[in-house]
């Protein structure tokens, strides 16, 4: 029980840190303000009067108000049953523009 070859949380459930199958009301709310946060950034940069090529692939994403909460809050993942998967299991998605999915799923 006790020694070197103890137990741990790894060798007995798998994962320590699972994530959640969905995203909770606090976790969709957060994301809901970063995406309008960058929304914000970038009318601020187009106001400025910079040209850029990144620029004009920003102003062509949709905003915040004009995602339906599919693409909001799930990503086309090809490997997934049913195609889509929840947005908070791509890793470092909160660093990550996922404003964009195929047509159709």
């Amino acid at each position: 029980m006790f020694g070197a070859f103890r137990p741990t949380g790894t060798n007995l459930g798998g994962l320590l840190w699972k994530t959640p199958w969905k995203l909770s009301v606090t976790r969709k709310a957060n994301a809901r303000a970063r995406l309008k946060k960058v929304d914000a950034v970038i009318e601020a940069v187009r106001a400025s009067g910079v040209q850029c090529e990144s620029l004009n692939r920003a102003l062509e994403l949709p905003k915040e108000h004009e995602m339906p909460a599919k693409d909001k809050y799930t990503i086309f993942s090809a490997t997934t049953k049913g195609y889509r998967k929840g947005i908070h299991k791509v890793p470092k998605w909160t660093r990550m523009t996922l404003r964009t999915n195929p047509k159709g799923f």
